[in-house]
């Protein structure tokens, strides 16, 4: 496989500027230190991968979505 096949394979990222409560990055910088997480921004993704796994969950228990058959 080529580096051009793999790199279009992989997911495009993008940039996004956030604002955090100095505490977030300080815990975020432990959570590195302690090699749980390679970086501020693999901390984030896995975050937001989590909640919106579990929002998801829960949304689709109230009924926001709706099986397809």
């Amino acid at each position: 496989m080529t580096d051009t096949e793999k790199s279009s394979k992989k997911k495009k990222m993008v940039n996004i500027t956030i604002n955090l409560p100095e505490i977030y990055d300080e815990n975020i910088k432990k959570l590195i230190g302690m090699k749980i997480c390679a970086s501020r921004s693999e901390a984030i993704r896995t975050a937001l991968r989590d909640f919106l796994h579990n929002e998801y969950k829960n949304l689709k228990l109230l009924g926001f979505f709706r099986e397809t058959s």
